[in-house]
């Protein structure tokens, strides 16, 4: 079905010419407003002057992605803002005020440039104003694997701060994506709702701010759907069947935002306003009326097709992945565990069926409402698991979800992992009752929820009492050296079969993962043992098995078997991968990659930035530019996606010359890898100091800066074979 017959049947009988024309009156306002801006911009500036939005390689993103065109300067608005204006026709219809909507994306992209070259950008906290490249691509997995169920779009002004609050609470707990703009903002600060990029939040500004809803979803056709700027119908389609937003309209309407609702409709997410309007004011499906905000809801996730299946958890907190980034600060806290403060550890293990009482959970030690505020308590967190599929070999998978499923409850923090662990009650959490028993009973109903086909029965058992805590901690580092001693022996000549991961298709459509004992999925959330898994919990599931057999190439890394099944995966667009090289056939990588390597011809090496840098690489290009290159599941020799913990690998493009070819990366990635790094060094012969001859950003960010140092420090790369 096209995209233009989704619309037909929405209107029947007579069309809301009243409600198109405000629309067409409100595009009219935009329009002029965008064209006076825009022309007091040039006089000032010139038409030369540069125009941009911070940290995104996608130009001005709205009009990148709907006509291809790379705006730079001024200059090259006028024509555009000219044709936009010369498509809005007066006749009201349903199909020229989706055209009046796209018009006014534009115009709205328009403004909020000038608002950059201007710099009167939001600048003060919650208000995020245009959020990154970056921000794209950290919540794209989430997006890919549906952790995110779907984005809500608010507007306007709510009927009073505590049902804002109220609305707000409901998506966060849901998961929901949410952007907000105008008076909603306000309303939210007054009750201290958690807003920002940590809580997928994003306050994005008032008024024409709102289109940077629109540019972030545009953005995430190009970088992980892999759809070419221009290609205007296919982006259309793409956000109506991948991006599940909606629009919710509260309070008074306003001409002009309705004309950019239409946009939205334009670009196939729903409005629902809780304005009272006749029904000739509404168009089925598409602009409609429900007051009650509960009713809203459930109007927005119909029409959206969205059904939400986790079931509630009787923990007195909200509970969702809005809450995985919070932080809780000293301040704030009530009780801290562990993180070198107090003795703590997780751990989950195999157990039989007799050993495991379902539904169980045990405090052992003193309860929340027995201690005072400020104190710190060990804490041991033991899982009993018994499942008839379940194995010795998924404990350090589920294992780590610990980190995750505590994460996700509002006003809980927790850092690390294993006897590592460190965990913050907020007094917030602890004030609307919640105890350590509740972290016990969370752990449980996740546990069921996520791995209903490997976990049959859960225990949960919580230490607080420090000589029960010092007690099982032996039983737990046992079961850690155990482990550890079973993944060094896990190694690529080991198995006899790798996995495929197609999370990432339903952005990027042509991508595959080949996961490794020994190479991490891109993403760096998918592991060899995590994919086995998955295959257990869904066998028909995006991991699945791939028999190694014989290999064609033992140095690069290429499998027969691994081709034949790579070119269906991929929609019969490539034919064959090599593993361990950067240089031919490379990986694909889809646009959730964590960090990027990149050749630099003139060091004869390679440098290698992550998401968390910004600033400029020595390949001329910062992450978010490199990203665009490289995404959407495209195989390019000499650029391509990894997960941070691939560099540490004994299998990092040995066909290339393994680690020696690293030349710069980030300082803050050179620290979150030292003592691996250090080691790996040692073993390749390169020497414990081989990390410091490696350039990072105080070193410089050009060739030119970081070639003096790479001779004075006798950096091997420089006497490797060439790799072109």
């Amino acid at each position: 079905m096209s995209f233009e017959q989704i619309y037909e049947g929405a209107i029947k009988g007579d069309q809301p010419k009243k409600l198109f024309k405000r629309a067409y009156d409100g595009t009219i306002v935009a329009m002029s407003y965008a064209e006076i801006l825009l022309s007091q911009a040039i006089k000032e500036f010139g038409t030369n002057c540069h125009v941009e939005y911070p940290d995104t390689a996608y130009y001005l993103p709205v009009i990148r992605c709907l006509s291809g065109e790379a705006v730079t300067t001024l200059g090259e608005l006028v024509p555009i803002l000219n044709r936009m204006r010369n498509q809005v026709k007066e006749e009201l219809t349903f199909e020229n005020a989706r055209l009046w909507g796209e018009s006014v994306l534009y115009a709205a992209e328009i403004i909020e440039a000038i608002h950059y070259v201007r710099g009167d950008e939001p600048k003060v906290d919650p208000w995020t104003g245009f959020l990154g490249d970056p921000v794209v691509r950290k919540y794209g997995i989430k997006m890919v694997d549906w952790t995110i169920p779907g984005v809500a779009v608010i507007l306007g002004r709510a009927k009073d701060s505590k049902a804002a609050k109220k609305l707000v609470d409901k998506l966060m707990g849901q998961g929901f994506m949410l952007f907000l703009s105008d008076e909603i903002i306000e309303q939210l600060m007054e009750e201290n709702a958690k807003l920002g990029i940590d809580y997928i939040a994003f306050p994005v500004g008032n008024f024409t701010q709102v289109v940077h809803a629109a540019n972030y979803a545009f953005r995430a056709g190009m970088a992980f759907g892999g759809i070419a700027p221009g290609e205007r119908e296919l982006h259309r389609d793409y956000q109506r069947r991948r991006v599940l937003a909606f629009i919710l309209q509260l309070g008074e309407l306003d001409d002009v935002k309705i004309a950019a609702e239409m946009g939205t409709i334009f670009m196939g997410f729903p409005v629902i306003t809780d304005q009272e309007l006749p029904a000739y004011m509404q168009i089925p499906d598409w602009y409609m009326s429900e007051p009650d905000y509960d009713k809203m809801l459930q109007l927005a996730f119909e029409v959206r097709g969205i059904k939400l299946t986790a079931a509630e958890i009787p923990i007195p907190i909200n509970f969702g992945p809005a809450f995985e980034g919070e932080t809780i600060r000293k301040g704030d806290t009530y009780v801290e565990m562990g993180g070198g403060k107090t003795t703590a550890f997780e751990l989950v293990r195999m157990a039989s069926a007799e050993e495991v009482e379902d539904g169980k959970v045990t405090v052992i030690g003193p309860e929340i409402d027995e201690i005072k505020e400020g104190a710190r308590l060990p804490l041991g967190i033991m899982i009993n698991i018994y499942g008839r599929k379940m194995q010795e070999d998924f404990e350090g998978v589920l294992e780590r979800r610990v980190h995750y499923f505590t994460n996700y409850g509002e006003g809980i923090w927790h850092v690390a992992q294993r006897d590592l662990c460190w965990l913050r009650f907020s007094k917030d959490a602890v004030s609307k009752g919640w105890k350590f028993k509740d972290l016990g009973t969370l752990l449980l109903h996740k546990f069921k929820q996520e791995f209903p086909a490997i976990v049959d029965r859960v225990q949960v058992t919580i230490l607080t009492d420090q000589a029960a805590v010092e007690d099982k901690i032996k039983v737990a580092r046992e079961r850690y050296r155990a482990r550890d001693a079973r993944m060094k022996n896990l190694t690529d000549e080991k198995v006899e079969e790798f996995y495929s991961c197609l999370l990432c298709q339903s952005f990027a459509p042509n991508h595959v993962c080949i996961v490794t004992p020994e190479r991490v999925g891109l993403c760096g959330a998918v592991s060899w043992l995590d994919a086995k898994a998955a295959f257990e919990i869904t066998p028909t599931g995006p991991n699945q098995p791939i028999q190694k057999g014989a290999a064609i190439d033992d140095e690069r890394g290429m499998w027969q078997t691994v081709n034949d099944y790579l070119r269906p995966a991929s929609n019969n667009t490539l034919e064959e991968v090599n593993l361990y090289t950067l240089m031919d056939k490379p990986m694909t990588s889809c646009g959730c990659f964590e960090a990027i390597m990149a050749i630099i011809p003139e060091a004869n090496g390679l440098m290698i930035t992550t998401r968390e840098h910004s600033g400029m690489t020595p390949c001329g290009m910062t992450f978010s530019t490199l990203a665009g290159t490289v995404g959407g599941g495209l195989q390019t020799p000499g650029f391509m996606g990894i997960g941070r913990t691939y560099v540490v690998s004994k299998k990092f493009i040995p066909a290339d010359g393994g680690i020696a070819r690293i030349i710069w990366m980030p300082k803050e990635l050179k620290d979150f890898l030292r003592e691996d790094f250090v080691q790996r060094s040692i073993e390749e012969g390169l020497g414990e100091d081989f990390i410091d001859k490696i350039a990072d950003e105080t070193v410089g960010s050009t060739v030119e800066d970081i070639l003096p140092f790479l001779e004075e420090k006798g950096h091997p790369a420089l006497t490797l074979d060439p790799l072109m």
